[in-house]
């Protein structure tokens, strides 16, 4: 038996402004659409309900093609710190939190981040030596490529002035060669290996909190990076099957798997695209660089505000080619972490060196700094840009004193990449930035970011089109997972997932968009979530 949905504005994403008046759906899948009476007397007897959208605006489910769903559920669970606005806030906040927890405990947080702040420079330990002496602390920046700790945190990793970085990090120092708290890339991993194990109750707390969220927000799925660090792939993935599994909490997750873990995947089975309905596995992941924030992302030439590093390269080019080798003896594309233009180039070079045989596409995430002939590279393979849009609200202006603004016209360049031909998915990028798509969609039309009271456009050249931002969150993440052809459109025989808004999205002022309402979340043909109740 099935369900009639009517009474509302149905666009299918098919192409620019195609609706229909109803859809029939049966089970998780789309049987037909067209007229509502033409489909209610057609299914009469098959018809087990009908849905009155009231109004509302229906479009095929949101997909994130970039998040950290733990992570996310991590942000939702404990200390954020995303909102404040001056490193005093900051240190007041995480004070306060200490008093709430066992005396040695550590204090863990998310999401400071500088560039907020008036004066924007980073924690430092002996800042937070101050307002927590007596547990070890670490706050990890909005990027997640750097992390302040205080000194207990230090001498519990064994950090001294005489460690090693490991290569592709940094262990920032003071003015007589110390540590100043500061770890950044693969220095954290000193840290992390030190840290309490994860239980299994924490990740299914935080999953449930970050699926419950994500209906709010009106995803039906998202594409996820979680199995290397939350006590190994095992525990990681056992969490992931029994929240949305067995708990019933279907939510479709997409699953990028780690370099470090893709041995442990094929111990379990596991295989590119295997996995269940709700369950799947994606691409290998690697990371070529760092992030803007710390200046750990690569650049083919110095930063402006530090002439003293262009960024830190995370592998050499031989080694980032042997892990894109690593990932075809899988028979796996490669979803390669690429911010700055020479990551993106050696990312470029080593899958040309390995070029992808067989099902899916390889994906650079972010791909924020680019050149003109890497684009041009970039077209002629079988590959996509999971790009971020809301980074154009987060990173503007302070990107542009950071980069140099010689260096700026491919970057960002949202638009050029769509008229070039560039395939792209749209993502947030979760924790790191707020997991809501209408965000993303609001800062990729406008150029502009919500918060800012004078609506500063950057580069509008390159916004796009409302039926081009909402395609990167729909057919673009369909297109990223290799499911274009069952996801990411409302027609026949694809997926019964959608995103139902209280307005019409395309018919609105643009800079509304991101205070839309979600009305009703559907996944597999049923609602998971209605504003209504």
């Amino acid at each position: 038996m099935g369900t009639l949905w009517h009474g509302g504005t149905i666009y299918t994403l098919q192409h620019d402004n195609h609706q229909t008046e109803a859809v029939f759906t049966m089970g998780n899948k789309i049987i037909e659409i067209g007229g509502t009476e033409f489909l209610r007397q057609k299914y009469k007897e098959e018809i087990q309900e009908e849905i009155d959208l009231k109004g509302s605006t229906m479009l095929p489910g949101f997909v994130d093609s970039h998040m950290h769903l733990i992570g996310h559920g991590e942000r939702l669970i404990r200390l954020d710190l995303s909102k404040h606005t001056s490193k005093q806030e900051v240190l007041l906040a995480v004070q306060r939190f200490s008093e709430t927890i066992e005396e040695g405990d550590w204090v863990i947080g998310e999401g400071w981040n500088e560039n907020l702040w008036d004066h924007p420079e980073p924690i430092y330990a002996q800042e937070l030596d101050k307002y927590v002496p007596n547990h070890p602390v670490m706050l990890k920046r909005v990027c997640r490529h750097a992390l302040a700790v205080n000194t207990l945190g230090l001498k519990k990793a064994n950090i001294s002035e005489d460690t090693e970085c490991p290569p592709g990090g940094v262990i920032d120092r003071d003015v007589d060669g110390k540590p100043n708290g500061l770890l950044k890339d693969q220095a954290q991993e000193l840290l992390f290996n030190v840290l309490p194990a994860v239980s299994e109750t924490y990740l299914k707390k935080a999953l449930r909190a970050a699926i419950t969220d994500a209906y709010r927000l009106g995803l039906t799925g998202g594409h996820t990076e979680d199995l290397n660090y939350y006590g190994g792939f095992a525990q990681t993935y056992q969490a992931f099957k029994q929240v949305i599994e067995e708990e019933n909490m279907p939510f479709r997750a997409h699953l990028l798997v780690h370099h470090e873990v893709v041995e442990d995947m094929a111990e379990e089975g596991g295989r590119f695209l295997g996995g269940s309905e709700h369950i799947e596995f994606g691409a290998m992941k690697i990371f070529a660089d760092g992030a803007l924030g710390g200046r750990t992302a690569l650049l083919s030439h110095p930063y402006a505000d530090d002439p003293k590093t262009s960024g830190v390269a995370i592998y050499s080019q031989e080694q980032l080619d042997g892990l894109v080798e690593k990932a075809r003896r899988h028979k796996m594309p490669a979803a390669i972490h690429t911010i700055g233009d020479l990551a993106f180039e050696m990312a470029l070079n080593a899958i040309e060196k390995h070029p992808l045989e067989g099902k899916g596409r390889d994906r650079m995430i972010h791909a924020q700094i680019l050149r003109k002939e890497l684009i041009d590279r970039a077209k002629k393979l079988p590959l996509i840009l999971d790009i971020q849009p809301r980074f154009t609200a987060s990173d503007f202006p302070w990107v542009i004193d950071r980069i140099g603004e010689e260096y700026m016209e491919y970057c960002y360049a949202w638009k050029t990449l769509l008229e070039e031909g560039v395939p792209c998915a749209g993502g947030s990028d979760a924790p790191i930035e707020p997991a809501n798509p209408l965000l993303g969609i609001h800062a990729a039309v406008t150029r502009t970011n919500i918060d800012d009271p004078h609506k500063t456009v950057y580069y509008p050249s390159e916004a796009l089109s409302v039926y081009e931002a909402v395609s990167l969150f729909t057919k673009g993440s369909a297109y990223a997972a290799s499911h274009e052809n069952n996801r990411g459109i409302i027609k026949e025989g694809y997926l019964a997932d959608f995103t139902i808004l209280k307005e019409d999205i395309f018919k609105i002022p643009k800079q509304q968009i991101a205070g839309l309402t979600v009305d009703k979340t559907v996944i597999d043909g049923k609602i998971v979530y209605d504003a209504d109740h």
